[in-house]
């Protein structure tokens, strides 16, 4: 009876834990050849945990990336790096103002919901990974891409534990070859 008891409650306690794993869906993920140059479109869909959402609430600033890798294959060394592409955006929410901030570089847009902030952060269209003089035509490679949430660029003091905390582990990768 106790080791029923005990086998139960395991089974309770992985799935919960299962269910405050964050994860990243990517519905959309296209990469094209545009003018000699490779061109990706991505829409990621993050499900934030409650430990996130309190910390941007309270106004941490959290910092989203995206880095796709174009690699041309070998067979006789390591594939070869061919181009490397990095989008790091800011997500700060104001709470003397309650508006959200989304910056790209220099560029910064206030939007007035977290929703409509996660949706800016979370996609790309258009954005060249790869110029025209990097890639040959008729060649094949391969594309690495990732997006995640950079748990680094947290303050400190939050960095300290976060490596024994699910909930802020958020991210997916995907690879693609390309002929």
């Amino acid at each position: 009876m106790a080791l029923l008891l005990l086998v139960g409650l395991a089974g309770l306690l992985l799935s919960s834990r299962g269910a405050l794993a964050q994860t990243v869906e990517l519905p959309v993920f296209d990469i094209a050849r545009q003018d000699g140059a490779l061109v990706l479109d991505f829409q990621a869909r993050p499900v934030l945990s409650r430990a996130v959402e309190d910390a941007m609430l309270k106004g941490v600033p959290l910092y989203f990336v995206a880095q796709a890798t174009v690699l041309r294959p070998r067979w006789y060394w390591r594939d070869e790096r061919v181009a490397r592409a990095t989008r790091t955006w800011r997500l700060s929410y104001q709470p003397l103002t309650g508006q959200w901030r989304v910056s790209l570089g220099a560029l910064g847009q206030t939007v007035g919901s977290a929703a409509e902030a996660l949706a800016i952060v979370s996609r790309a269209s258009g954005w060249r990974i790869a110029e025209p003089g990097e890639i040959e035509p008729g060649e094949r490679y391969q594309v690495e891409f990732s997006f995640r949430l950079d748990n680094t660029q947290l303050p400190r003091p939050m960095q300290l534990d976060l490596a024994a905390q699910a909930d802020w582990r958020l991210s997916v990768e995907r690879s693609v070859r390309l002929e």
